[in-house]
């Protein structure tokens, strides 16, 4: 009841009504305190003008007399700045990604760390904001997981020795659609202390579904499968067409000595073949630059075990 829950990029606040509804659900309030103690713990921030206007509406339409709704951006603010008072318990976020900062945002995040992707900063901007013992749901680009150039690998690096990135969960690329076709991911950390290993699982489209659509969306009850292997938890292996093809997996534990070995490439547990949809131009671009940074990782990652096999430095 007294924990800090915070969404940084707000958009229409789904995410804190979300977490409202449950907390009343699930937890007794038996006083009018507690009720007004779990609002003033709920906090949005959002950058544009329309979605701020419709967060602040709709956490006045589920209950909360005085809706913490920031209009402004979360990234001006130096992370390296942040006191104990202003960091959070539970982050739950979806973060914008495809979109670039200017140079000033960029200055207030570490060297090493920051990029122009804006789902990368708002990832250093939650390690630098989460509590001890803190716990975050967010959803991120597939771009994230095989990214592998200095910058996206030292925040995977920050957050995997920082945190305990138990779960990963690999959406299909149709779950927001027909707003967007690009795939994306649910991570599931806490830092309760470093990452030894880490859960992937695909999530694959229900039978009869060659994708989600608007008239056919996503709903909790296709999700119900997620929850009964989290509950559940086993390794899965993707059947063979014949016994010469590579092993893959639907879902499996990958200890943290393989993710290092790997370079901090993550793109496991991934589909082994693409959904078949049509895409805006835009979409289209974005995906091929993906497409084309995983295999350049790939290439990568090959060449350094034939070099490590000749003894190459």
């Amino acid at each position: 009841m007294g924990e800090k829950m915070a969404d940084f990029a707000a958009g229409t606040g789904g995410f804190a009504v979300s977490a409202l509804e449950y907390i009343r659900a699930h937890i007794e309030v038996k006083r009018a305190e507690d009720e007004d103690k779990m609002q003033e713990n709920i906090m949005c921030v959002e950058k544009k003008q329309l979605p701020y206007m419709l967060c602040t509406t709709n956490l006045l339409l589920h209950g909360i007399a005085d809706p913490k709704v920031m209009h402004g951006n979360s990234l001006e603010r130096n992370v390296r700045e942040y006191r104990e008072d202003e960091k959070v318990n539970v982050v739950l976020m979806n973060p914008p990604y495809g979109g670039h900062e200017q140079v000033s945002i960029l200055n207030n995040f570490p060297a090493d760390l920051r990029n122009s992707e804006t789902a990368d900063l708002f990832m250093i901007e939650i390690l630098y904001r989460l509590k001890e013992n803190g716990r975050v749901g967010i959803i991120l680009p597939d771009g994230f997981l095989f990214g592998t150039d200095n910058s996206k690998v030292a925040i995977k690096k920050k957050l995997m020795s920082e945190c305990n990135l138990h779960t990963v969960i690999r959406m299909c690329g149709s779950v927001f659609a027909p707003y967007t076709s690009i795939a994306t991911n649910l991570l599931f950390f806490d830092k309760t202390g470093p990452t030894k290993e880490t859960w992937f699982y695909r999530f694959e489209l229900p039978e009869g579904y060659k994708a989600f659509s608007k008239t056919r969306p996503l709903t909790l009850e296709h999700m119900q499968v997620i929850t009964d292997w989290w509950d559940n938890r086993v390794e899965i292996m993707d059947e063979k067409e014949d016994e010469s093809m590579t092993e893959t997996w639907k879902a499996k534990k990958y200890g943290i000595e393989e993710i290092m070995g790997r370079g901090y490439n993550i793109d496991l547990c991934g589909f082994p073949t693409k959904e078949e949809v049509i895409l805006l131009p835009e979409e289209t671009i974005k995906i091929f630059k993906e497409k084309r940074a995983s295999l350049d990782a790939k290439m990568d990652e090959k060449l350094q075990e034939i070099l490590n096999l000749l003894g190459v430095e």
